[in-house]
């Protein structure tokens, strides 16, 4: 078994993605979950770059950390200062963090073109820096940047740069597909030369990977880079950074894990992996990615109707692991390509009694078909599924009728916003209620009247709430007379859930939704307390 380190970006490289910002609280907070989770180093930042980042590792040490070490991050000291005189590496000492990681130049455009220095001067910077800072700090580590570049177009000079890393003290010498164009089918050749290279030497330095994904391939030569020798994999969580990201961490760690069989502290926290995940994400106020693997809400989402048939039979027919073992959770989607066994494994979730043989199943699926041409999805609205199940039984109890509604937007000038007013008519229980209300739009307006007419008689409907609107349009060659879909996805302080409308009329679609929404509030209301 090869022991290994798990060494995240997701604060420093992570960061640099397009629209992916955290407050230093923040990084705090996704720190001290990445510890809960087992992740051997966290880098927070390049200390000095900007005063967030000083910040960050000012407070990270009012922490106390079970098992992560954190790792600041900088570069090779400017040619024209002395290592005791480089701000840049005395922010990194300052800093007081157990590890330390500096990149230098590996490929010789860069030398040339970025820092317009000579050859050998990078030469010399890169061991004077490390050599600096080794006293001051526990762990080393040097970044190769462009090491793979760098190894193709001058392989002499690559393997120079790597000689000054080890001669300047480093702990393990991290290989960098900074651009992202490596594929994996190069990595063995060339971790196979540069092995025999510091063999030669007699060095035992670690080696690491750290790459990008450009190519679609930095989960791969990550993998493959391991595979071949390497012993700590640079990434981060959901695969976040500049352009097409970095590593993904959140595939890498699982598969090295369950797949590859490596030991390290993280494996033994895998199940939390899909929480750290959307963690992650809610910080940064971004969507999660269903269609992820491992910790994507798709992963383990079977649509169609002999997939599901074999999946509940043995699992392992189309999942290549279990998803509890990543916390992760198998779904049975409810589509047009849905069959028997489809809508019997969903009965079964939503607690309803049906036989395999029921004629009632065929109905359900013929409207089930009849619905998704229309441009229904219950995909991501299964509260309207289990409503559509009940109703075909005759077990859905109608809690209001609709007698009629208005909506009036108004707009004075061109300077007021619109306004927005809601009329409607139900009768509930034989009594017929008629109540108007104000709104931020349209569709918000009708939705608080609605509320407004039902709790005087369904009080708990307060104790529900909106999390989510959504409209699309289908079939768009129709111009403004498309059908469009309405999701609305809403809570309560137990659960939530997801709802659908289709229309013509954007208010008529979100009607059908808004009733599905509260019709399921009052419903499992019912059912909680008259089991």
């Amino acid at each position: 078994m090869t022991t290994l380190s798990i060494y995240d970006t997701t604060l420093r490289d992570g960061t640099q993605a397009e629209n992916f910002n955290l407050s230093v609280e923040d990084k705090v907070r996704v720190t001290m979950k990445l510890d809960e989770l087992g992740v051997d180093f966290v880098e927070g930042g390049w200390p000095g770059a900007n005063p967030a980042s000083s910040e960050y590792f000012k407070e990270i040490r009012n922490y106390d950390l079970g098992h992560t070490k954190v790792a600041a991050f900088g570069s090779t000291r400017n040619f024209k200062n002395s290592a005791a005189s480089d701000a840049n590496l005395q922010a990194l000492i300052e800093a007081k963090t157990p590890a330390i990681t500096i990149f230098g130049k590996t490929w010789d455009i860069h030398v040339r073109d970025a820092l317009h220095i000579e050859l050998n001067d990078n030469l010399v910077i890169i061991e004077d820096s490390l050599r600096y800072l080794r006293p001051h700090v526990e762990h080393l580590f040097y970044d190769a940047e462009h090491f793979f570049d760098g190894f193709k177009a001058n392989k002499e000079y690559a393997l120079a740069t790597i000689d000054r890393a080890v001669a300047g003290g480093a702990d393990a010498l991290i290989l960098c597909d900074t651009n992202g164009g490596t594929l994996p089918t190069e990595i063995p050749d060339i971790m196979a030369q540069l092995k025999e290279h510091l063999a030669k030497q007699g060095s035992k330095v670690e080696l690491g990977i750290h790459a990008h994904n450009d190519s679609e391939t930095a989960v791969g030569n990550s993998l493959v880079a391991l595979s071949c020798g390497a012993t700590q994999v640079q990434g981060t969580m959901n695969g976040y950074g500049e352009r097409c990201g970095n590593a993904n961490l959140t595939s890498i760690i699982p598969a090295l894990a369950l797949k590859m069989k490596y030991e390290f502290k993280a494996a033994q926290k895998l199940a939390q992996l899909s929480e750290v995940s959307r963690y992650v994400n809610e910080l940064a106020n971004l969507a999660h990615n269903r269609y992820q693997p491992y910790v994507g809400s798709s992963a383990f989402a079977h649509k169609g109707g002999i997939h599901v048939s074999a999946v509940q039979k043995n699992p392992l027919t189309y999942e290549h692991i279990e998803p509890e073992k990543v916390g992760n959770v198998r779904r049975i989607l409810i589509s047009d390509q849905s069959g028997r066994s489809n809508v019997l494994h969903k009965a079964k979730q939503f607690g309803i009694n049906i036989e395999s043989k029921d004629p009632v199943i065929t109905s359900i699926l013929k409207d089930l078909k009849e619905l998704e041409k229309q441009g229904f999805q219950f995909e991501g609205a299964e509260a309207s599924f289990e409503l559509l199940m009940r109703r075909a039984l005759g077990t859905q109890r109608r809690y209001f009728d609709l007698k009629g509604f208005r909506v009036i937007n108004q707009k004075n000038n061109q300077d007021e916003a619109v306004s927005a007013e809601a009329t409607i008519l139900l009768e509930v229980g034989g009594e017929m209620v008629h109540t108007a209300s104000l709104g931020e739009g349209p569709v918000n307006a009708l939705d608080n009247a609605l509320r407004k007419a039902l709790t005087t008689f369904y009080p708990n409907l307060k104790d529900m709430w909106l999390n989510d609107y959504r409209v699309r349009v289908l079939a768009s060659e129709h111009g403004t007379g498309a059908r469009v879909r309405v999701l609305i996805e809403s809570s309560d302080k137990a659960s939530q859930w997801g709802t659908v409308g289709v229309s013509h009329d954007i208010l008529e679609a979100s009607w059908q939704a808004l009733v599905d929404s509260i019709t399921y509030k009052l419903m499992k209301d019912e059912i909680k307390k008259n089991p």
